[in-house]
């Protein structure tokens, strides 16, 4: 059964590159939304199996964008990986005590985002 995911990112490029990757390699379904507030609309049409999340957007971080998510009984049980070019060992321990699912660290490879995502999620890959 395919997954269903929500891109988060203020990018269009990268928006872009994640969704082709994850619909091309994956064969999954992908929805984008360019801000975080925009991201709280569309994440309220329709249940969705995992969000890929920018850290760093203008108008609404990802930490905001992840704390209004946790807060709504609609979405606080999507998991959520948190996209962002700070991995230092600090990062990923304030992450994890947040309840991220994971990280991925930008830049990353379009060809095996598919494959960081699966194994962040505990999905089985068949990719």
């Amino acid at each position: 059964m395919s997954k269903r995911l929500l891109i988060i990112d203020d990018e269009p490029d990268i928006r872009r590159i994640i969704q082709v990757s994850l619909e091309e390699i994956a064969g999954w379904e992908v929805s984008t939304a360019e801000s975080g507030s925009e991201a709280l609309i569309v994440v309220q049409s329709g249940k969705w199996d995992a969000i890929i999340l920018d850290v760093s957007m203008p108008d609404m971080d990802g930490f905001e964008v992840f704390k209004r998510l946790q807060s709504d009984p609609h979405t606080q049980s999507i998991p959520v990986v948190l996209l962002t070019a700070k991995v230092q060992p600090s990062d990923r321990r304030r992450f994890a005590q947040m309840g991220v699912a994971g990280v991925i660290a930008k830049p990353f490879n379009p060809m095996t985002i598919s494959n960081q995502v699966a194994e962040t999620l505990g999905w089985e890959n068949n990719l």
